[in-house]
């Protein structure tokens, strides 16, 4: 029997690969499905099933692609959503051969209706394993407010009160060296504060998780659940119809998106769209010179993540500026997160923009050294901590004003155009991406922070409000 948790760090999302005896099923898996494909093929296996724990929301999934390669079956727990391909509906505690072992289905109800954990029994019939999905995470469990959003009738406090049930009498009996494999970790919306870690025992858990102390009443614990949720990213209901209707194949999408386009061709095509234009270069590269009106989101981050969150329309179209040959990379992670349309990227990059004698335009980029000599000079400068509030409440520059990046749109109101601000996030990724957004509706005058409230609270040379352990990371 072979497990292997396929943890993909800019999503914050565990996938699984588990096989026995020539058979393989797949668990949640991410949209490019060849990987999958590759590891069965190399152990001489078969996948003979996709095991899908709920409608996913955070991303698109690969099961649609995956099983019209392999000829696997599509499995979910019980639901009564018609979905746009064919599905098997499988009854709570239905049980799956696969080669040597089986996989039993628990139905639990709570982050959405539909979700289902899958209990691997090994070949000698012991329960060894859970995946839970987006029920239970490590140190933390699945939020119950996102349901509502598809199917309005369901409130947060009616999911809150079926996942109660589901985690006290489904999962909670079980044995305690069981090992917890949970879809997402930290960094994931889809839960308020999970721990690093990606798996755990069931045993720990109970002892260290608050959602599971034997204590805890349905009513404090739907308290507790709802506590500290902010609104989810819009673009969750759009991936969960896209997981429940289908989408284009993965290898279309690349091929729209590989479309190399020289800077004449680059420009002509951004005119006559009105296509958006990515930069995914990281903030310093980006502050030396970009296209005007391009915004900036850097890869190496949670690119998909804020992708989902400041680009509103997944069906708007995308030309790219990236590093040289990671443009399939950023086709394919903007497909991860149902951002499908990407119709070609700037051949040569920047360099070649630049060498064509095209239009560019910067942002000034200073040192948290040289952001405190700015400051001791005036200390009325308008500051502007571009952090979630969660974070901002926790520790903050004492006069920084808080404009979070997630709520961009309300962000704004709050700048005056006639003032200069000094912008910063934790470490720079973020802030260059507010400034860019402010850049291409108008705004012109600010100075980004590099290196973010990390460097400023290391330079010691400010005055920050006492610090308060945040209770959630949303």
């Amino acid at each position: 029997m072979k497990v292997e948790q396929i943890y993909t760090g800019c999503l914050a999302q565990g996938a699984y690969y588990i096989e026995s005896n020539g058979e393989a099923v797949v668990i949640d898996p991410l949209r490019e499905v060849q990987p999958y494909i590759e590891k069965a093929e190399n152990a001489g296996a078969k996948i003979k099933y996709v095991f899908e724990t709920h409608f996913h929301a955070d991303f698109v999934s690969g099961h649609i692609d995956l099983a019209k390669k392999t000829g696997a079956k599509i499995v979910y727990g019980p639901t009564t959503a018609k979905t746009g391909f064919e599905i098997y509906v499988a009854n709570d505690g239905e049980i799956f051969n696969v080669g040597d072992i089986k996989l039993k289905v628990i139905h639990t109800p709570g982050h959405t209706m539909e979700s289902s954990c899958f209990l691997l029994i090994d070949e000698n019939g012991k329960e060894t394993a859970l995946f839970t999905g987006d029920t239970l995470f490590i140190g933390d469990v699945g939020r119950p407010d996102l349901a509502q959003h598809v199917i309005s009738e369901l409130t947060e406090e009616k999911l809150a009160a079926h996942l109660f049930d589901s985690l006290r009498y489904k999962i909670m009996p079980m044995a305690d060296d069981i090992i917890v494999y949970p879809a997402h970790g930290a960094g994931s919306a889809c839960g308020k504060n999970m721990s690093k870690e990606t798996s755990d025992t069931l045993g720990n858990q109970k002892k260290t998780n608050y959602a599971l102390r034997p204590e805890l009443t349905k009513e404090k614990f739907i308290g507790e659940v709802l506590h500290g949720l902010m609104p989810p990213p819009g673009y969750f209901p759009k991936n969960v119809l896209m997981n429940i209707q289908g989408y284009d194949s993965i290898d279309a999408v690349l091929e729209r998106g590989q479309k190399a386009l020289s800077p004449r061709e680059f420009e002509l095509v951004a005119n006559e769209t009105h296509a958006l234009i990515l930069d995914t270069r990281s903030s310093k590269d980006f502050a030396k010179a970009f296209i005007p009106n391009a915004i900036n989101i850097g890869i190496d981050g949670s690119f998909a993540v804020w992708v989902g969150t400041l680009i509103p329309d997944i069906k708007q179209e995308i030309l790219i500026v990236a590093e040289k040959g990671r443009e399939e990379e950023i086709i394919t992670r903007l497909a991860r997160v149902g951002y499908d349309y990407t119709i070609g990227y700037l051949d040569g990059s920047m360099d070649a923009w630049i060498v064509a004698g095209k239009e560019v335009d910067t942002v000034i980029n200073i040192s948290a050294q040289e952001f405190a000599e700015a400051e001791a000079k005036d200390s009325n400068i308008a500051i502007l901590d571009v952090r979630k509030k969660s974070e901002y409440d926790s520790e903050h520059i004492i006069n920084a004003e808080n404009a979070p990046l997630d709520y961009v749109n309300d962000s704004m109101k709050m700048v005056n155009p006639d003032k200069t601000y000094y912008v910063h996030c934790a470490g720079g990724y973020r802030s260059m991406s507010f400034i860019s957004i402010l850049k291409s509706r108008g705004f012109e005058n600010f100075i980004n922070v590099d290196g973010g409230f990390k460097d400023i609270k290391e330079s010691g040379m400010f005055k920050l409000t006492d610090y308060v352990c945040p209770s959630t990371m949303l």
